[in-house]
């Protein structure tokens, strides 16, 4: 036992990227929903982080590696879906070039990138809100708007995380006990 975590953990870790990478490309760019994301953070840790146990085949053993397991493959899916969601938003941000529906008014006139987005918002509506948080001009803006993609991105890893801690403890109480050796 001189890894951190075992193995299978470890494998676990690698399909919690997998699962990460689904829930974000599903919600975030092909139906962006992102409150789906919110919502299925603590199932996937807990799925994950049941997993990382069973995966390594913890019939027997301390708490603490059960517990061990489950934190670190619910971190890296965590850390994941975090890492996709500021991609996806920094795309977004960065590339916004003003386009609206003629419809809904046309082109709005801005430069590309937090420019545009900053537009978007005020033409929302949201100008009282923003001025109310400080907000003036597209820099402040952008200020605002990253520190709070940031704090979504943290809450995710947290929430993804305590439900690998979750998986794992649910793992541990109801595991499959070691099987009986046969005596005579």
């Amino acid at each position: 036992m001189s890894r951190f975590v075992d193995r299978g953990a470890i494998i676990a870790a690698y399909v919690g990227i997998g699962m990460a990478v689904t829930i974000a490309v599903s919600f975030l760019l092909i139906i962006p929903i992102e409150p789906v994301v919110w919502l299925l953070a603590v199932p996937s840790g807990l799925i994950i982080g049941y997993y990382a146990n069973q995966r390594s085949d913890r019939r027997a053993g301390p708490w603490r590696r059960i517990v061990v397991n489950g934190l670190f493959a619910g971190l890296v899916t965590g850390v994941t879906v975090a890492v996709l969601l500021i991609a996806v938003k920094a795309l977004f941000f960065y590339a916004d070039n003003g386009y609206r529906d003629p419809g809904l008014g046309g082109r709005l006139a801005c430069a590309s990138g937090p420019e545009c987005v900053y537009a978007r918002y005020l033409d929302l509506g949201r100008g009282p809100d923003l001025r109310a948080a400080g907000v003036t001009d597209a820099a402040s803006f952008t200020g605002l708007y990253w520190s709070q993609q940031f704090f979504s991105a943290g809450w995710i890893v947290v929430l993804t995380t305590v439900g690998g801690l979750g998986g794992a403890a649910i793992y541990g109480v109801a595991r499959p006990k070691p099987a009986a050796s046969a005596t005579g």
